[in-house]
């Protein structure tokens, strides 16, 4: 194949990149990892504080390295922080950070990757665990120029203490909606929350178990019985707390619930008014689907993330629900020697699904390196 600056380039350094860093440092494969921001996980450094994961810490653990013992059964963020830093050190990741990926081209039967500012590395194989949260998807609305509030994505939000006294608008239906919805109206903001087609929610645990351990037990089932598993348990969750939230559906590129009974316990007591839809801007807040029209300062659209993968241009293509098409589930479909490690979400959670991705992706790169 000639000359290459090394076996593979990994791009990204957050969970799903030091994992893969570590199963390919396993097999005694040449790589580097090449982190935009100035510091590993630059984009879960800079989410919003009070975030906890709602995934369990023994299936939300990378290869290699479970939580400490101390480590509370949800992490925080902090936590979670200080956990890939220790893996980053522990595993001797060679990282290049402030090297963000603008370009990735085949050449000679290989890649060429073109870093901001100018920087080439040329590798056998890519893996791209760019994740999604630094693509954030921001939905245009009728009249959204005229607003005279604040305007922001759930990326841009960091801690709910300078909105205290603000009345905020909170966009979505997910589990970051739902998160800072409660934080800042516990600061004393005066927050309604906007959930156009309903809210499939199910409780945090059951029996003291998080749920995720039950989405892993049932992920060898068929699909439609998964569904069927996760109706009972929305239907049981209904029962526990008043259906508040409109119901919705999951659909195949909305598989991960609500999680907790947080936002409805909120909207129950009060701290939290509910409306459907948005209608439209108006240059002082907004009018929704039912024709009310209220007042806001701020909106924040929780409205959820895409697939980074800009610097791909036209050389693949996506699914239904933006990840690149793939087989095998880390393989890319059009290019080969190219992997995606970080674009298989559902109940099983995302970082469950990393630590088995980045496995497969490094077996099938050790295949292809020695053949």
């Amino acid at each position: 194949m000639g000359h290459r600056d090394t076996d593979v380039v990994v791009i990204g350094a957050g969970p799903a990149g030091l994992a893969t860093s570590r199963e390919l440092s396993a097999r005694g494969i040449a790589h580097v990892v090449l982190e935009r921001g100035p510091t590993i996980a630059y984009t879960w450094e800079n989410l919003y504080e009070g975030l906890v994961l709602h995934t369990g810490k023994l299936f939300s653990a990378l290869p290699g390295m479970p939580f400490p013992r101390s480590t509370p059964v949800f992490p925080t963020r902090r936590d979670f922080l200080d956990y890939l830093a220790h893996y980053a050190e522990t595993f001797a990741v060679p990282l290049k950070t402030s090297s963000e990926v603008i370009a990735l081209n085949r050449v000679d039967n290989g890649w060429r990757v073109r870093v901001a500012g100018g920087t080439e590395i040329t590798s056998r194989a890519v893996v791209v665990a760019t994740g999604i949260v630094s693509n954030p998807r921001r939905p245009e609305f009728p009249g959204q120029s005229r607003f005279a509030g604040a305007l922001i994505h759930s990326v841009e939000y960091r801690r709910p203490q300078p909105y205290a006294a603000e009345r905020i608008l909170v966009v979505g239906a997910g589990n970051s909606a739902g998160e800072i919805s409660v934080e800042l109206a516990n600061a004393g903001a005066h927050v309604t929350v906007a959930i156009r087609s309903g809210a499939r929610v199910v409780p945090r645990e059951l029996l003291g178990v998080p749920i995720q351990y039950f989405g892993v037990a049932i992920g060898v089932l068929p699909e439609t019985l998964q569904r069927a598993i996760s109706d009972v348990t929305s239907n049981i969750a209904a029962r526990v707390r008043p259906p508040v939230l409109p119901r919705g559906t999951l659909g195949r590129c909305s598989a991960v619930p609500l999680i907790g009974f947080h936002l409805v316990d909120a909207i129950q007591s009060g701290a939290i008014r509910l409306k459907r839809g948005i209608a439209e801007f108006t240059p002082g807040g907004v009018r929704f689907t039912d024709g009310s029209e209220d007042l806001f300062d701020r909106v924040i659209l929780a409205t959820g993330y895409g697939a980074a993968l800009g610097f791909l241009g036209d050389q693949i293509h996506t699914d239904d629900c933006g990840f690149a098409a793939r087989h095998h589930r880390v393989v890319s479909s059009d290019r080969p020697n190219l992997y995606f490690v970080g674009h298989n979400y559902d109940t099983r959670g995302g970082l469950r699904n990393i630590a088995e991705d980045s496995r497969l992706a490094a077996k099938r790169i050790a295949r292809s390196i020695v053949s």
